[in-house]
């Protein structure tokens, strides 16, 4: 349990990030640290070399000056000097070398780094001329090397303690600052693990500010609300359908016993009209709750083919003038060809016709023209008219703004529903507007010609 712990502790993104962050300062600070000492070897270096070139320049003075050999100073074993003849004969030297032959050849202006020449120590060697009554020489001053390593001892050392303290500061910095900025990462992997479909109406807390976390956040806030308006349209949607079949499952069910307790007075010829009535009332329903969730899924299959618009609204509104005593009015109706499915747009029509028929006072008028290649279908009624303020409201489902009308007509009021979806299927738009009839007036718009996309 211990390892499988610490497994999925290694795979965190907290703990991916410290080891990514000391392993980049890690290799910068080596690098780093390697380059420093070089640099201040080189820089120490070449000091001890100015000193050694001036030393030669003074020793070179006081020969040029005619001073006698032992005039020349004396030195420390961390210095050395000899003078060397036109032959590279040692010719002078300081007490720490005299007697021994020349340590190093050198022209002069030249430099060498030569290895335990006094006390098994590194020397930087310079060399300089020097015009002698006795003729020219060459002056050879060495200075040892020992502090330049000594002071390169010391900042390793510094930086052997040092760089792992700083790459242990770069970790905990690291993991405190990546810890702090996943905080409302895990507040927000908390809430939603314990949000089950019950409470759809929790959210998730929004840290403030507007970094990623926090888009993050109110991203997840807005999934959460889109959840739970769906979910309360779901159980709205199942209340509704099961109020719809209650009423005929209800009416066919008091037939039935009436039926039974008393057969002499219910004649079956009756009986089975009122049973098929509500039968029919339910696979009207069915077949339009089917075709809803087809529209949801996009998955309506709708047939396409070129057709006049036109001679569907005329037989439409030839079947009004037979069924009801209301006014039909098409004088505005003109040749519309659109790209469609005729059993999908005979519906669209034969909906906005009944919706308009059932609310007329006397009146219902069909328009239709097609300009700048959109065909425009509008039904207009002289009825009581939609409020602005519930024009969108009317095509969701179930939705009847005639509270007072029995459910007993035969309406679901999913028809204006099943209008939207059909329309939007064929590319086009439904919208409501207030008619010069007084009532209300449906525009629908759809592409003209034989093209236009269906899904």
């Amino acid at each position: 349990m211990g390892r499988r712990s610490l497994r999925e502790l290694a795979g965190t993104v907290r703990v991916r990030s410290t080891i990514a962050a000391v392993l980049v300062v890690g290799a910068a600070l080596v690098v780093g640290a390697m380059m420093l000492l070089g640099v201040l070897r080189n820089t120490l270096t070449h000091e001890v070399r100015s000193a050694a070139r001036l030393q030669a320049e003074e020793v070179a003075v006081l020969l040029a000056s005619g001073q006698d050999l032992p005039a020349l100073p004396a030195a420390e074993d961390e210095q050395f000097v000899q003078v060397l003849d036109g032959g590279g004969h040692v010719v002078a030297s300081s007490p720490n070398v005299e007697g021994k032959p020349a340590i190093v050849q050198l022209r002069p202006r030249q430099s060498a780094q030569i290895a335990t020449p006094v006390d098994d120590d590194e020397f930087v060697a310079v060399a300089t001329a020097a015009d002698t009554p006795n003729g020219r020489v060459t002056v050879i001053v060495g200075r040892a090397l020992m502090d330049v390593f000594e002071s390169i001892r010391i900042v390793s050392r510094l930086l052997v303690i040092g760089l792992p303290a700083l790459l242990v500061l770069v970790a905990f910095t690291t993991w405190k600052a990546v810890g702090r900025a996943l905080a409302p990462v895990e507040a927000i992997r908390g809430e939603v693990d314990e949000i089950s479909a019950a409470e759809l109406h929790r959210r998730v807390p929004e840290p403030p500010g507007t970094d990623e976390i926090a888009r993050l956040a109110a991203t997840m806030n807005r999934m959460l609300g889109r959840l739970e308006r769906a979910q309360a349209s779901q159980r709205r949607f199942i209340s509704d359908v099961s109020h719809e079949l209650r009423s005929p499952v209800a009416s066919i069910r008091q037939h039935a016993e009436v039926a039974l307790a008393h057969p002499e007075r219910t004649p079956v010829g009756e009986l089975a009209e009122t049973v098929l009535a509500e039968d029919l009332r339910v696979q009207y329903l069915i077949d339009d709750l089917l075709l809803l969730a087809r529209a949801d899924e996009h998955t309506l299959e709708l047939r396409r083919r070129a057709l006049d618009l036109d001679d569907l609204v005329f037989d439409e509104a030839n079947r009004l003038r037979a069924t009801t005593g209301l006014r039909i009015d098409t004088t505005a109706v003109s040749a519309g060809r659109v790209g469609g499915d005729e059993r999908g747009l005979r519906r669209v029509l034969r909906n906005l016709a009944d919706n308009a028929a059932h609310h007329a006072r006397s009146h219902v008028a069909f328009a239709l023209v097609e300009r700048d290649g959109t065909v425009t279908l509008t039904v207009d009624d002289d009825g009581p008219g939609i409020p602005e303020t519930e024009r969108e409201r009317v095509f969701e489902r179930f939705v009847r703004l005639d509270d007072a009308r029995a459910r007993d007509d035969g309406g679901t009021g999913l028809g204006l529903a099943i209008v939207a979806e059909i329309v939007r299927a064929h590319d086009g738009s439904v919208t409501i507007a207030g008619s010069s009839l007084g009532g209300a007036r449906f525009e629908v718009n759809l592409p003209g010609g034989d093209g236009g996309r269906i899904r």
